[in-house]
């Protein structure tokens, strides 16, 4: 059977077993459809877009004092920070950028967006900004942006929260091959992004983006999603970015930087998910022994990969905390 054939047919089974399950147990967070929706569009009121040379960056820009930089994972956008910013905006001026290839922002024609180009989006993102230094908080594929950013960048990061993510010796992870496969084929948002827009209860379903990646069955959003897929599948070339996105996963985008990362004298702090699927569970201890600076870690017992959305009272309390001990401002 033809590749196409096997991963059309390999989706559509998924599906069919995903449909008219019901959602089960009780929300456990913030971030009710209502609540969402009137997000979604105070999103799209604040949206700003910055002019490099990468394209036209869409970012959330909150609050004032020292920068607080974050990088949302994938396929998700600067919207998975919400909870958070809400919290912290008070004490940082929140900045939350969409990366390249995901939500608003706009890529420049032949632009790479693997995860190194990535890391230097950033870096140009906060130089239009006129921002000097950050503290990162990252999830998913923006921890590996952040570990990229902060081995190149290093005087630019004041601190490093890193929630589960890629880390060398498990980049891209087992979970994420079907993905790359799919994208390999042109295929990725066909079978996997447009069903779950179209059909949202079987994007919270076990099979789709919530079972997999949410602790709450009634994660993500409608709203969430429509943030998060709704431009990725609106034309055939947003369409074709988010399969070179997908494809920048590999090879090993961290392949090397476990001798750079021994080296950085950035205060860390790691919050990890017990219940995620995707990454492995030994990697915050990788990351605590190869970071120098590491104050600790924290494990959620049962949160999945995107925690951070679910538990945004957990990411402004370790953030302060951190911010506190990196003794830079409180």
């Amino acid at each position: 059977m033809k590749r196409r054939s096997f991963l059309t047919a390999s989706f559509g089974a998924m599906m069919a077993s995903a449909i008219g399950v019901p959602a089960f147990g009780q929300p456990i967070s913030a971030g009710s459809p209502s609540e969402d929706k009137a997000a979604g569009r105070r999103y799209d009121r604040e949206r700003r877009f910055a002019e490099t040379t990468f394209g036209r960056i869409a970012h959330i820009d909150r609050g004032a004092g020292p920068a607080a930089l974050f990088l949302h994972g994938f396929p998700l956008s600067s919207f998975q920070w919400r909870g958070a910013i809400d919290r912290l905006s008070p004490y940082r001026r929140c900045l939350a950028p969409d990366l390249m290839g995901l939500g608003y922002t706009q890529v420049a024609p032949g632009q790479s967006v693997a995860p190194a180009a990535q890391a230097d989006m950033i870096a140009a993102l906060l130089d239009r900004l006129e921002i000097q230094q950050v503290d990162l908080i990252a999830n998913d594929t923006g921890g590996a942006v952040a570990q990229l950013f902060v081995t190149k960048y290093a005087q630019r990061a004041r601190t490093l929260l890193l929630t589960n993510c890629d880390v060398e010796t498990d980049s891209p992870p087992p979970a994420v091959l079907p993905i790359i496969e799919a994208a390999r084929a042109g295929l990725y948002p066909d079978l996997w992004l447009e069903p779950w827009l179209r059909h949202k209860d079987v994007a919270r379903s076990p099979m789709g983006l919530g079972g997999m990646c949410y602790s709450n069955p009634a994660h993500p959003t409608d709203a969430a999603l429509d943030q998060y897929l709704g431009l990725l599948v609106a034309s055939p070339e947003r369409k074709a970015l988010v399969n070179r996105c997908a494809l920048g996963f590999t090879p090993n985008p961290l392949d090397g930087i476990a001798s750079h990362l021994r080296q950085c004298v950035v205060p860390t702090r790691i919050v990890w998910g017990l219940g995620d699927t995707i990454f492995s569970p030994r990697n915050p201890d990788y990351l605590a022994g190869i970071l120098p600076r590491v104050t600790g870690i924290r494990r959620i017992d049962k949160a999945k990969l995107f925690f951070p959305e679910e538990y945004p009272n957990i990411i402004a309390e370790e953030a302060r905390l951190l911010w506190d001990r990196g003794g830079r401002f409180g």
